[in-house]
């Protein structure tokens, strides 16, 4: 048997029931490669600002964020009766940088809403940045700014 240790952290909403559990095995850091243990994500990571040739955490926090978005928008939108429209979107942007207490997030979602009036895009979104589980996580520990075009 391995020697262990085991950390906690507490805080947010109690999870009753696990829908889905995303593995991914990671080695080499920001430098390494990342691997789901199902075979669809099987890609090379890079420092961000770097040449290597892959991604970098910040570029999959925001791809991540944005489709969780939309899905939140999606149920949300649904109970509200409003229809979303097609060109419904999100262009996220993650920051990483340095402020008192060292390395930090923050964060830019541009939502692009055609064709709803502000009313509809407005309860929509902010449904949304309530039930999306990616905002709940940031909220209260990043930067965040959520911006609507309609």
């Amino acid at each position: 048997m391995k020697n262990q240790i085991i950390l906690t952290a507490k805080g947010g909403s109690e999870v009753s029931k696990v829908l889905y559990t995303g593995k991914v095995h990671i080695t080499g850091g920001r430098d390494g490669s990342a691997k789901s243990t199902d075979g669809r994500l099987d890609i090379n990571l890079s420092s961000p600002g770097t040449s290597g040739k892959g991604t970098n955490p910040e570029q999959l926090f925001a791809a991540g964020w944005s489709a969780c978005f939309i899905g939140a928008m999606q149920h949300n939108a649904a109970v509200a009766k409003i229809k979303l429209p097609e060109g419904t979107s999100v262009d996220t942007e993650v920051d990483l940088g340095t402020g008192q207490e060292g390395f930090a997030l923050q964060a830019r979602l541009q939502v692009n809403l055609p064709g709803l009036t502000l009313e509809e895009a407005s309860a929509v979104v902010e449904a949304a940045h309530q039930t999306c589980p990616y905002s709940k996580a940031s909220r209260n520990n990043i930067n965040v700014e959520i911006s609507v075009t309609v």
